[in-house]
């Protein structure tokens, strides 16, 4: 006689393909080596998930224990930790709870401007706040107290250390920059700045060394750390202990530093060529490594005078951003790994007089047989990017650039028809809205945003470049001289058919004469 089944009879593993439906897969942290990686895992914007989706997945986890387990694996893989007391409350509710810690596989650290000149006044800023604002002063007072009193007793540094030991699976650790509206109001009124003042440095080192101690106390498994907006000076702060930045990197497969400092960046990171020898030395795993700077003040130091002529036998993917270079350079870094690397990437860099992108081009489609995508995004030549300057070329907002907003900047990679993975369902927020028993930790999007470093990201799959541009190498193509490089600029077309050009990218007509 047969007899039906009903849900709960049907394996784990279907139900989580049932589940799929409701909610995205967020377990499946994009590999390293796609160009997706960084848009979608490290520099993303944050958003929150539908506030359907989150419901059915809390209504799911009400249903039973079995429910309540699959449901964890959506609910609690990423989690946002801000830095405030109730949201380290929450985050310490979920540490003692193996069954949704273990599931923990990426964790975001939401910080916000220290209030470091004058904070014992903050109460001076009420009569001077306009009521239109909307500004609840008491709230402004409350904050900064909680701030320093987080940062006398360091119950970060507790909750931290405890949650990720608990986060036995936790692969990814970002730090992301954030302010509400209360602090771009006092950012934005100079007439403030006698009675409080906000700074990012303090804030960045304050909590990259409380990151830093916990991954190490916690020998925590976790491999990939992001951080836009970094000041130079932080690294040099947190190698205090001198071996604490060296324990650190030998652990690591993936790192994305976004540099940014009001003041010359040359100087700063120049200071820093010792230490970062060291711990680009100790780096020995390193899969991904990127290391950018602001669009609109790009470095001019030598590459070696950064990365030391260094080799990582592993190195997948590789990307700078904002850089004056010779096109020696990155041939002799491209040509060191030319055995390994899947990925380059090589945003707004500026080649200086007497190099030629087609030098740079002819290597990478020539020599480096592994290469599966390159991303040249507002690459030019130095000199035209110095005259636009002077003409008052508008430089592109470093909050927006990179949105992928319009498929105009969107780079190429070779697709993969084996992956099978939704970029677009990435990044879930984290947590609940708390209805449930043991969902504590909720999301605090919505009351502000993350702020972006500089152009992190690497853009979704995108469609076709238009007609207008071309997008075969005609199959004969294969001398750089036919890029038409004129060693005075670059256009969007051109390098869009470049990115192509580089990865042999052949339309089906000319098949038959692909080498």
């Amino acid at each position: 006689m047969h007899t039906a089944m009903g849900i709960l009879d049907l394996a784990d593993e279907l139900l989580r393909i049932i589940l799929e439906h409701v909610a995205s897969e967020p377990e499946k942290l994009i590999s390293l080596d796609r160009r997706a990686y960084l848009s979608q895992e490290s520099f993303k914007l944050y958003s929150p998930p539908e506030p359907d989706q989150a419901e059915n997945i809390e209504s799911l986890r009400l249903t039973c224990k079995r429910f309540s387990d699959l449901g964890a694996i959506h609910q609690f893989a990423r989690l946002t930790v801000r830095f405030s007391k109730r949201s380290f409350t929450r985050l310490e509710r979920v540490a003692n709870k193996p069954h949704l810690a273990r599931r923990v596989k990426k964790l975001s650290y939401m910080v916000p401007f220290f209030y470091v000149e004058g904070r014992e006044k903050v109460q001076d800023l009420l009569p001077t706040l306009p009521n239109s604002l909307g500004l609840d002063i008491r709230h402004l007072v409350q904050k900064v107290n909680e701030q320093k009193d987080i940062v006398k007793t360091r119950e970060d540094a507790r909750v931290l250390t405890l949650a990720i030991t608990a986060f036995t699976s936790l692969q990814h650790v970002q730090l992301l920059r954030v302010q509400d509206e209360e602090d771009s109001y006092i950012r934005g009124h100079a007439e403030f700045n006698h009675l409080v003042e906000l700074k990012w440095p303090p804030a960045c080192l304050h909590c990259t060394k409380t990151i830093g101690s916990a991954l190490i106390t916690a020998s925590s498994p976790c491999t990939r750390f992001s951080s836009p907006m970094l000041p130079p000076s932080v690294l040099g702060a947190v190698n205090n202990p001198p071996t604490t930045l060296s324990l650190l990197a030998e652990r690591l497969t993936c790192l994305e530093l976004h540099f940014d400092d009001p003041t010359d960046l040359d100087i700063r990171m120049r200071e820093l060529g010792t230490l970062s020898k060291y711990v680009f030395e100790s780096a020995t795993g390193l899969e991904a490594l990127h290391v950018g700077f602001p669009i609109n003040r790009p470095l001019t130091l030598r590459l070696d005078e950064i990365f030391h002529g260094l080799k990582w036998n592993k190195l997948s993917s590789f990307g700078i951003q904002a850089w004056r270079l010779e096109a020696k350079e990155i041939i002799d870094l491209a040509r060191r790994h030319q055995e390994t690397l899947r990925g380059l990437r090589l945003r707004d860099v500026l080649l200086k007089d007497g190099s030629r992108w087609k030098d740079v081009l002819a290597v990478l489609r020539h020599d480096m047989k592994q290469l599966n995508w390159v991303s040249l995004r507002r690459i030019d030549y130095e000199r035209h990017y110095d005259e636009s300057r002077i003409l008052g070329a508008e430089i592109p907002d470093e909050s927006l650039v990179g949105s992928d907003s319009s498929d105009e900047d969107n780079d190429w990679e070779i697709p993969d028809e084996d992956d099978g993975y939704n970029y677009h369902a990435d990044d879930l927020a984290d947590g609940s809205n708390g209805s449930m028993p043991d969902s504590d930790v909720e999301s605090d999007i919505g009351t502000d945003e993350p702020e972006q470093g500089g152009s992190l990201h690497f853009p979704l799959p995108y469609p076709d470049t238009p007609v207008s541009t071309p997008c075969c190498n005609g199959g004969y193509m294969d001398s750089a001289d036919a890029l038409g490089d004129d060693g005075i600029l670059v256009t969007n077309s051109q390098r869009k058919w470049w990115e192509r050009w580089c990865i042999h990218r052949i339309c089906s007509e000319h098949q038959g004469h692909k080498a």
